[in-house]
């Protein structure tokens, strides 16, 4: 799921090696939290949040087709 997330937003930024993705697990979900450079949060939330909702989307989907409870926090 890092690696999908990851694949996803690297193209969209400026600074694709500042890239991160942590993972925080915990007993009914797992939270993914991706962190990008300040000058491109931007691109990431995209206008009126649609680009996160969309990477939040397809995240989702993931998960369920691996029957997880996931959870995207962009920071």
């Amino acid at each position: 799921m890092k690696e999908l997330i990851e694949t996803i937003v690297k193209p969209l930024v400026d600074f694709p090696d500042d890239v991160q993705v942590t993972i925080l697990e915990e007993k009914d979900r797992v939270t993914y939290k991706l962190s990008v450079n300040k000058s491109d949060m931007g691109k990431v939330i995209g206008k009126q949040g649609r680009v996160a909702k969309a990477i939040r989307t397809v995240v989702y989907a993931a998960g369920a087709s691996k029957s997880e409870t996931v959870y995207l926090e962009i920071n």
